[in-house]
């Protein structure tokens, strides 16, 4: 393996052991056993199961980073309601559901931990600033009217983190359609200039679909790769290829 595919594998397997036995049970040997590596020669790599999961934000992170590059041609709505349901992701997805819960194991940790806070910051940062671009070029397009993208930005993710937060930690899954419509009566409806609509998630989904259909038939061998970790979620229900279009990562939401 090169540098570059071990760390792909290693980041891989690290999601996958996440997702089924959560932060507080995860060992260096859950990881190790879905590569080619050794429990040895994985601490040859890192120091640390915590040196593995600062990592592993940095690497979704760099997720996120490239899918915001290649949403920027799509018009800013669409953008918009792909964000907005990459994190109000369907909770029947059992994968993402458990993916989402080993992150706020992560979130919970970051007040005694000053590493995950650190990247807990940085990925706050970029989901702000990613939302806050969105809503500048709305405005620059006269699909938004004029409106502070800071102080919207901010509410925005407040109400879908808490809305996500709420899901996952009291089992109530109509909460995250309540606050969907919530979020369009109260906020988003505001920011649309006139004769501009708002996508329903159905709208999404049916396009998305498509997408993959066109993905599928153009390339129904190749194996996913990692840049399908984000779908974290992202993000975020919202399928992959909608979660793309958001620039989106599991991380998340938590970017995440």
């Amino acid at each position: 393996m090169t540098d570059e595919t071990a760390r792909e594998a290693i980041m891989t397997a690290t999601y996958e052991a996440l997702c089924e036995h959560g932060y507080t049970e995860l060992t260096a040997q859950a990881i190790a056993d879905r590569t080619d590596k050794s429990k040895s020669l994985l601490f040859y790599h890192y120091d640390s199961k915590e040196d593995l999961v600062a990592a592993f934000f940095d690497f979704l992170l760099e997720q996120f980073a490239d899918r915001v590059e290649e949403s920027r041609d799509l018009p800013p709505v669409e953008r918009l309601a792909t964000y907005v349901d990459w994190f109000l992701y369907d909770p029947d997805d059992e994968e993402r559901t458990s993916f989402h819960t080993a992150m706020l194991e992560l979130r919970a940790q970051a007040p005694y931990n000053d590493r995950f806070q650190e990247q807990l910051r940085r990925s706050d940062d970029a989901l702000r600033s990613t939302l806050e671009e969105i809503l500048e070029e709305g405005i620059d397009s006269g699909a938004f009217v004029e409106h502070d993208s800071t102080e919207t930005a901010a509410l925005l993710i407040a109400a879908l983190d808490g809305a996500r937060i709420r899901q996952l930690t009291m089992d109530r899954d109509v909460y995250l359609e309540e606050v969907r419509a919530g979020i369009i009566a109260t906020i988003v409806d505001g920011l649309l200039a006139e004769d501009v609509e708002f996508p329903a998630r159905a709208d999404l989904n049916q396009d998305s679909a498509s997408d993959a259909d066109s993905e599928s038939d153009s390339d129904s061998n190749s194996p996913p790769d990692s840049s399908d970790l984000e779908d974290e979620n992202s993000g975020d229900g919202i399928d992959t290829a909608s979660a793309e279009r958001a620039g989106g990562s599991p991380a998340g939401d938590d970017a995440e």
